[in-house]
Protein backbone atom coordinates (compact mmCIF):
# COMPACT_ATOMS: atom_id res chain seq x y z
CA UNK A 1 0.00 0.00 0.00
CA UNK A 2 1.56 3.32 -1.25
CA UNK A 3 1.76 5.63 1.78
CA UNK A 4 1.20 9.49 1.60
CA UNK A 5 2.09 12.50 3.88
CA UNK A 6 0.03 14.98 3.88
CA UNK A 7 0.97 18.74 5.19
CA UNK A 8 -1.12 21.53 6.38
CA UNK A 9 -1.96 23.77 8.83
CA UNK A 10 -5.58 23.59 8.18
CA UNK A 11 -7.04 20.56 9.86
CA UNK A 12 -10.24 20.51 7.99
CA UNK A 13 -7.97 20.69 4.18
CA UNK A 14 -6.32 17.81 6.23
CA UNK A 15 -9.06 15.62 6.96
CA UNK A 16 -11.23 15.86 3.83
CA UNK A 17 -7.76 14.87 1.45
CA UNK A 18 -7.11 12.07 4.40
CA UNK A 19 -10.45 10.46 4.19
CA UNK A 20 -10.44 10.90 0.39
CA UNK A 21 -6.79 9.31 -0.39
CA UNK A 22 -7.75 6.57 2.70
CA UNK A 23 -10.90 5.69 0.47
CA UNK A 24 -7.95 5.26 -2.57
CA UNK A 25 -6.51 2.26 -0.66
CA UNK A 26 -3.78 4.84 0.40
CA UNK A 27 -1.87 5.03 4.33
CA UNK A 28 -2.05 8.40 4.76
CA UNK A 29 -0.11 10.50 7.84
CA UNK A 30 -0.58 14.32 8.37
CA UNK A 31 1.23 16.83 10.07
CA UNK A 32 0.05 20.33 10.94
CA UNK A 33 3.47 22.03 9.93
CA UNK A 34 6.45 21.96 8.18
CA UNK A 35 8.39 21.14 11.24
CA UNK A 36 6.36 18.59 12.47
CA UNK A 37 6.64 16.90 8.55
CA UNK A 38 10.27 16.20 8.96
CA UNK A 39 10.04 14.83 12.54
CA UNK A 40 8.00 12.36 11.01
CA UNK A 41 9.66 12.30 7.77
CA UNK A 42 12.44 9.79 8.66
CA UNK A 43 9.76 7.25 10.45
CA UNK A 44 7.24 7.09 7.88
CA UNK A 45 8.88 7.36 4.85
CA UNK A 46 6.08 7.80 2.42
CA UNK A 47 5.60 7.19 -1.48
CA UNK A 48 4.77 11.22 -1.96
CA UNK A 49 4.23 13.94 0.13
CA UNK A 50 1.67 16.59 -0.46
CA UNK A 51 3.21 19.95 0.73
CA UNK A 52 1.47 23.50 1.40
CA UNK A 53 3.26 26.16 1.26
CA UNK A 54 1.83 29.16 3.39
CA UNK A 55 2.28 27.88 7.36
CA UNK A 56 3.27 29.46 10.11
CA UNK A 57 6.95 28.96 11.02
CA UNK A 58 8.51 27.22 8.18
CA UNK A 59 7.18 27.79 4.70
CA UNK A 60 6.55 25.09 2.00
CA UNK A 61 9.12 26.39 0.15
CA UNK A 62 12.24 26.00 2.75
CA UNK A 63 10.43 22.82 3.75
CA UNK A 64 10.99 21.65 0.22
CA UNK A 65 14.73 21.84 0.19
CA UNK A 66 15.21 20.22 3.61
CA UNK A 67 12.80 17.35 2.10
CA UNK A 68 15.60 16.73 -0.37
CA UNK A 69 17.91 16.53 1.86
CA UNK A 70 16.14 13.39 3.41
CA UNK A 71 14.43 11.76 -0.16
CA UNK A 72 13.79 12.17 -3.67
CA UNK A 73 10.18 11.27 -3.36
CA UNK A 74 7.55 13.23 -5.61
CA UNK A 75 7.00 16.39 -3.49
CA UNK A 76 2.99 17.73 -4.65
CA UNK A 77 2.53 21.81 -3.62
CA UNK A 78 -1.22 22.11 -2.75
CA UNK A 79 -1.23 25.69 -1.82
CA UNK A 80 -3.39 29.14 -2.26
CA UNK A 81 -0.30 31.10 -3.30
CA UNK A 82 -1.60 31.05 -7.42
CA UNK A 83 1.42 33.62 -8.52
CA UNK A 84 3.60 32.30 -10.82
CA UNK A 85 6.75 33.63 -9.06
CA UNK A 86 5.25 31.13 -6.46
CA UNK A 87 4.64 28.23 -9.03
CA UNK A 88 8.11 28.86 -10.50
CA UNK A 89 9.78 29.11 -6.88
CA UNK A 90 7.90 25.73 -5.82
CA UNK A 91 9.26 23.98 -9.78
CA UNK A 92 12.39 24.84 -9.11
CA UNK A 93 13.25 23.70 -6.08
CA UNK A 94 12.20 19.96 -6.73
CA UNK A 95 8.34 20.05 -6.98
CA UNK A 96 7.00 17.63 -9.17
CA UNK A 97 3.33 19.49 -9.38
CA UNK A 98 2.02 22.89 -8.10
CA UNK A 99 -1.53 22.59 -7.36
CA UNK A 100 -3.87 24.90 -6.55
CA UNK A 101 -6.53 25.68 -3.95
CA UNK A 102 -9.43 24.54 -4.30
CA UNK A 103 -8.60 21.31 -6.18
CA UNK A 104 -11.03 18.27 -6.50
CA UNK A 105 -9.88 15.71 -4.48
CA UNK A 106 -10.47 13.18 -7.75
CA UNK A 107 -7.90 15.40 -9.27
CA UNK A 108 -5.21 15.10 -6.74
CA UNK A 109 -5.82 11.27 -5.92
CA UNK A 110 -4.90 11.52 -9.70
CA UNK A 111 -1.89 13.60 -9.61
CA UNK A 112 -0.76 11.39 -6.90
CA UNK A 113 -1.06 8.38 -8.44
CA UNK A 114 0.42 9.63 -11.43
CA UNK A 115 3.65 10.78 -9.97
CA UNK A 116 3.93 7.82 -7.66
CA UNK A 117 4.00 5.48 -11.31
CA UNK A 118 6.19 8.06 -12.58
CA UNK A 119 8.77 7.42 -10.02
CA UNK A 120 8.88 3.83 -9.65
CA UNK A 121 9.06 3.45 -13.20
CA UNK A 122 12.31 5.51 -12.92
CA UNK A 123 13.70 4.17 -10.00
CA UNK A 124 13.04 0.29 -10.80
CA UNK A 125 15.22 0.48 -13.92
CA UNK A 126 18.42 -1.23 -13.45
CA UNK A 127 19.87 0.06 -16.90
CA UNK A 128 21.97 3.05 -18.14
CA UNK A 129 20.95 5.69 -20.78
CA UNK A 130 24.28 6.16 -22.90
CA UNK A 131 24.70 8.46 -25.66
CA UNK A 132 28.42 8.32 -25.90
CA UNK A 133 30.61 10.71 -24.35
CA UNK A 134 27.21 10.88 -22.08
CA UNK A 135 25.57 8.44 -19.75
CA UNK A 136 22.93 8.99 -17.77
CA UNK A 137 22.44 5.89 -14.77
CA UNK A 138 18.75 5.68 -14.13
CA UNK A 139 18.73 4.28 -10.68
CA UNK A 140 21.60 6.42 -9.29
CA UNK A 141 20.15 9.86 -10.50
CA UNK A 142 24.02 10.99 -12.10
CA UNK A 143 24.96 11.90 -14.91
CA UNK A 144 28.34 11.80 -16.51
CA UNK A 145 30.88 13.08 -19.63
CA UNK A 146 32.88 9.88 -19.87
CA UNK A 147 33.62 10.11 -16.21
CA UNK A 148 33.00 13.63 -14.84
CA UNK A 149 30.08 13.88 -13.30
CA UNK A 150 27.80 16.88 -14.28
CA UNK A 151 26.17 18.53 -11.23
CA UNK A 152 22.46 19.06 -12.32
CA UNK A 153 18.99 20.11 -10.32
CA UNK A 154 16.24 17.89 -9.63
CA UNK A 155 14.57 19.58 -12.66
CA UNK A 156 17.08 19.85 -14.54
CA UNK A 157 17.81 15.73 -14.23
CA UNK A 158 14.06 15.43 -15.04
CA UNK A 159 13.95 17.71 -18.21
CA UNK A 160 17.26 15.66 -19.28
CA UNK A 161 15.63 12.01 -19.12
CA UNK A 162 12.68 13.01 -20.68
CA UNK A 163 14.92 14.16 -23.63
CA UNK A 164 17.14 11.81 -23.66
CA UNK A 165 14.12 8.82 -22.94
CA UNK A 166 12.67 10.44 -27.12
CA UNK A 167 16.11 10.70 -28.82
CA UNK A 168 15.88 12.23 -32.21
CA UNK A 169 12.06 12.89 -31.35
CA UNK A 170 10.99 16.99 -30.98
CA UNK A 171 9.40 17.57 -27.63
CA UNK A 172 7.00 19.90 -27.49
CA UNK A 173 6.53 22.13 -24.65
CA UNK A 174 3.43 20.48 -24.17
CA UNK A 175 4.84 16.84 -24.02
CA UNK A 176 7.40 18.27 -21.82
CA UNK A 177 4.99 19.68 -19.48
CA UNK A 178 2.85 16.26 -19.18
CA UNK A 179 6.13 14.40 -18.68
CA UNK A 180 7.58 16.32 -16.27
CA UNK A 181 4.97 17.88 -14.85
CA UNK A 182 1.81 15.88 -15.20
CA UNK A 183 0.17 18.41 -16.97
CA UNK A 184 0.56 21.86 -18.85
CA UNK A 185 -0.51 25.00 -19.00
CA UNK A 186 0.60 28.17 -20.72
CA UNK A 187 2.91 29.88 -17.84
CA UNK A 188 4.61 26.46 -17.85
CA UNK A 189 6.69 27.34 -20.91
CA UNK A 190 8.95 29.76 -19.34
CA UNK A 191 9.83 26.96 -16.33
CA UNK A 192 10.45 24.53 -18.89
CA UNK A 193 12.49 27.42 -20.85
CA UNK A 194 14.46 28.43 -17.58
CA UNK A 195 15.61 24.94 -16.81
CA UNK A 196 16.47 23.76 -20.62
CA UNK A 197 18.81 27.29 -20.33
CA UNK A 198 20.54 25.75 -17.38
CA UNK A 199 21.03 22.48 -18.38
CA UNK A 200 22.02 23.35 -21.68
CA UNK A 201 24.75 25.86 -20.31
CA UNK A 202 25.73 23.38 -18.03
CA UNK A 203 26.45 20.22 -21.16
CA UNK A 204 27.98 22.88 -23.20
CA UNK A 205 30.83 23.08 -20.03
CA UNK A 206 31.53 19.32 -21.78
CA UNK A 207 33.49 18.29 -24.94
CA UNK A 208 30.96 16.77 -27.24
CA UNK A 209 28.07 17.42 -25.39
CA UNK A 210 27.84 21.25 -26.65
CA UNK A 211 24.69 20.95 -29.73
CA UNK A 212 23.39 17.53 -27.79
CA UNK A 213 19.96 19.31 -27.04
CA UNK A 214 18.62 21.30 -30.05
CA UNK A 215 16.19 24.38 -29.48
CA UNK A 216 13.28 24.02 -32.37
CA UNK A 217 12.17 27.31 -32.14
CA UNK A 218 8.79 27.85 -31.14
CA UNK A 219 8.11 24.23 -30.16
CA UNK A 220 10.25 23.01 -27.88
CA UNK A 221 13.30 20.99 -28.03
CA UNK A 222 14.94 17.48 -29.62
CA UNK A 223 17.86 15.29 -27.71
CA UNK A 224 20.87 14.51 -30.70
CA UNK A 225 21.95 11.48 -28.98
Amino acid sequence: MDRILLVDDDREVLHLCSEYLKGKEYQVDTALSAQEALQKLPKVMPHCIVLDVMMPGMDGFEAMTRIRKITQVPVLFLTGRTDEADRIQGLMAGAVDYILKPCSLEELSLRIQIHISRYRGVTGQTGILEYPPLRIELLNHRVFCRQEEILLSNKEYELLICLAKHNREVMTFEKIGEEILGGYIDADRRNIMMNASRLRKKMEGFVGLENMIETVWGKGYCFKG
